[in-house]
């Protein structure tokens, strides 16, 4: 069932702007000539050379605003496709003003739209649509296409951080990390029995926690011997 748009959207994104990124060159205008104007980095974006960490599919925001409170010497961009849900996110960080967080409405797809080769700190996918339906594998975050992408704006031995409920998504990443050559380490079915600590919960996980459901979690390092 999709989603109805909330009222007076366009206004509340146009009043996040200072928030805001901008992703060029998205879907018809894919081909487009890209402009170093819109492609960030610590330094032009927060004004520093602390490491940069990537979220793909934010959602409303709840992880990405306690990950920025916690570590305020890591500066993180938290993309997220959807406008309904994005805008939810940008307007907390408007009350909360947190200097080392940015939202940006922008697909997987076009990374390499934003960010240059081997800029990025870390990324994490913090349960991503699993797509269970096998014709729609290639749509999920750690298809080998997405993670192609990955390689290229990660730095070397820069980490992938995942976290999902949906044990065949899990397995499916573990392939797809392992084709790709992706080393992996701290590999979890059981996160929150597992002893983890510093371990920051999504709404969704939230969700899936209480009604008992075991949490999946890896970590994937892009190593370029893969």
């Amino acid at each position: 069932m999709r989603m109805r748009r909330k009222k007076y959207l366009d206004e509340r994104l146009a009043a996040c702007k200072s928030v805001m990124l901008y992703m060029q060159c998205q879907n018809e205008h894919k081909d487009d000539p890209l402009s170093e104007e819109f492609f960030v980095s610590s330094e032009k974006t927060f004004g520093n050379d602390n490491p940069l960490y990537l979220e793909i599919g934010c959602g409303k925001g709840g992880f990405a605003l306690e990950f920025a409170k916690q570590n305020p010497d890591i500066n993180l961009i938290a993309l997220e496709k959807t406008p309904n849900v994005l805008v939810t996110g940008m307007e907390a960080l408007m009350r909360e003003n947190l200097p080392n967080l940015r939202f940006c409405m922008g697909q997987a797809e076009y990374l390499t739209h934003m960010f240059h080769n081997n800029s990025v700190d870390r990324i994490f996918l913090n349960f991503s649509c699993p797509f269970p339906k096998k014709q729609y594998a290639a749509h999920r975050l750690t298809h080998e296409r997405f993670l192609a992408i990955y390689r290229e704006i990660l730095k070397e031995n820069a980490e992938i951080h995942q976290k999902t409920d949906n044990m065949h998504f899990f397995e499916f990443s573990i392939e797809q990390f392992s084709k790709c050559g992706f080393p992996l380490q701290n590999v979890s079915l059981d996160l929150h029995n597992s002893g983890f600590s510093g371990n920051i919960m999504t709404e969704y996980e939230k969700r899936f926690t209480d009604l008992g459901q075991p949490i999946y979690r890896l970590e994937a390092v892009n190593s370029r011997k893969g």
